[in-house]
């Protein structure tokens, strides 16, 4: 930390800092953070700058139906809700029945209430549940348990249209992926998922080093 305020005194910035800096705050993201502090949960939604671009893809894809796995306190349900044409729908996987509910309440609060429908539990059982009703989706978000990643990766291609647009957060998982060191049960998930959407020849795939990562693929 000290070494960033003296960056900051020297003129010197992250290229984060000075993009966040661009844009203004985004009022949702501050009042989902304020709504995960009340309800102590884990201040870990996806950042603005990823918010924004998520907005931006779904939108310039014309998705009509999104399918989230890990609402959180529902800041990226908003952030792919304002880019979801209109009629469009989308549906929110979440394990814990009150952090589905914290969720909910800041979709309502940011008038996409009628958007979302949350399924609670485990986000495997509604998955198969998904594909057994034949949903069918134009764009996923994954940001859940970073075990699950490479099973949520093949059942959104299955679940997929084609061309579907995926993406993914915290594929950096703040250093630990690049650190050949650590070998954790959530560090290999993590690669294997990042290694299938750089090699999988079902999917052309990005992956964006910025904030703690984001992997981008198109399902072809």
């Amino acid at each position: 930390m000290n070494e960033n305020k003296d960056e900051e005194k020297d003129g010197i910035q992250s290229a984060e800092r000075y993009v966040d800096g661009l844009f203004e705050e985004d009022e949702q993201w501050a009042k989902v953070r304020e709504q995960l502090a009340a309800n102590d949960m884990p201040d870990i939604s996806v950042e603005p700058g990823y918010g924004r671009l998520l907005t931006l893809l779904v939108r310039a894809s014309g998705v009509q139906d999104a399918l989230e796995i890990g609402a959180l306190g529902g800041y990226s349900g908003i952030c792919l809700a304002r880019g979801i044409r209109d009629g469009g729908s989308l549906v929110s996987l979440e394990l814990k029945p009150e952090f589905a509910a914290v969720a909910k309440s800041n979709m309502e609060a940011a008038g996409f209430g009628d958007v979302v429908e949350y399924r609670i539990g485990d986000a495997m059982k509604s998955l198969e549940q998904l594909a057994e009703e034949g949903r069918k989706f134009d764009f996923f978000f994954i940001d859940a348990d970073k075990g699950g990643y490479p099973a949520y990766l093949e059942w959104a291609i299955k679940l997929a249209r084609p061309g579907a647009v995926i993406a993914a957060d915290n594929t950096l998982l703040r250093g630990k992926t690049v650190d050949m060191t650590r070998t954790g049960p959530s560090v290999l998930a993590i690669r294997a998922f990042n290694e299938a959407i750089a090699r999988d020849e079902r999917l052309l795939g990005a992956m964006l080093p910025s904030y703690d990562g984001l992997a981008l693929a198109v399902v072809k």
